[in-house]
C-alpha cells in the first residue's frame, strides 16, 4: 500500500492557540469531525479539487484533492524524480526557481541530507505523517516563485521530455498540471493568509 497525501490549508493563528506538539492533532481532529460533512457517503463530489467543511471549524481549514491522483503521494514523488533528471539541462535562473518551488513542497532536492527542517515543519513539532508544511509566509514566498516561473515553463519542455525517465511523469503536460494544481493551493492559502499541511494517514 502506497503513501497518501492529504493537502490541507489552515488558519495558523488558530493552530498556534495550542502548543506545537498538539497542533497537527488539532488539525486532524477538526478534519475528522463528523460535523464537517467531509465524511458523508452521500455528499457531492468536488469538481475543482476543493472541499470545505461545515460545522464549528468551517472557517478554519479546507482540503484540496489533487485531480487524477486518487489521493496518492506517488504522482508528487515521480514529479520530483522527473525534475531531478531534467534540471541540469535548463536555464540556471529557471532551475533555481523551480528548485525552490518543488523543494518547498514535494521534492527533497539534491542536497536534502544537509538541510534542516523548514519553518513550516518546526511549527508542528511532534505528530506523525507530515509530508508538506509551509507557514503563511512560506506560502507567500512560494506563490511569488510560482508566478515568476509559470510564464517560462514551456522553456523546460524539450529538456524535460528528452531526459525524464520517471515513467509516471514522462509527459511534460502532466508535470505542468501538477505544478498548476500546487499553484492553486498556494494561491488560495495566500488569499486567506493561511499555511499548508500535507499529511499522510
Amino acid at each position: 500500500m502506497g503513501v497518501d497525501l492529504n493537502t490541507l490549508i489552515a488558519d495558523w493563528s488558530w493552530l498556534a492557540e495550542v502548543p506545537p506538539p498538539e497542533r497537527l492533532e488539532r488539525l486532524r481532529n477538526a478534519w475528522y469531525d463528523d460535523e464537517t460533512g467531509l465524511w458523508d457517503y452521500d455528499r457531492d463530489g468536488t469538481d475543482d479539487g476543493w472541499e470545505w467543511p461545515r460545522g464549528p471549524h468551517s472557517a478554519l481549514f479546507g482540503v484540496y484533492e489533487f485531480p487524477g491522483t486518487l489521493g496518492s503521494y506517488k504522482p508528487h514523488f515521480w514529479a520530483g524524480e522527473a525534475w531531478e533528471k531534467a534540471r541540469d539541462h535548463v536555464d540556471p535562473a529557471v532551475r533555481a526557481e523551480l528548485d525552490a518551488l518543488l523543494g518547498g513542497l514535494i521534492w527533497d532536492g539534491p542536497d536534502f541530507d544537509d538541510e534542516e527542517p523548514g519553518e513550516g515543519h518546526a511549527f508542528f513539532t511532534g505528530g506523525y505523517g507530515l509530508l508538506v508544511a509551509q507557514s503563511p509566509q512560506g506560502v507567500r514566498d512560494l506563490l511569488a516563485t510560482w508566478e515568476r516561473v509559470r510564464p517560462r515553463l514551456d522553456e523546460l519542455r524539450a529538456p524535460y521530455e528528452e531526459r525524464s525517465e520517471a515513467s509516471q511523469y514522462r509527459s511534460f503536460d502532466a508535470f505542468v498540471r501538477l505544478l498548476t494544481n500546487w499553484g492553486e493551493v498556494l494561491a488560495e492559502a495566500a488569499r486567506r493568509g493561511w499555511g499548508i499541511a500535507g499529511v499522510s494517514e
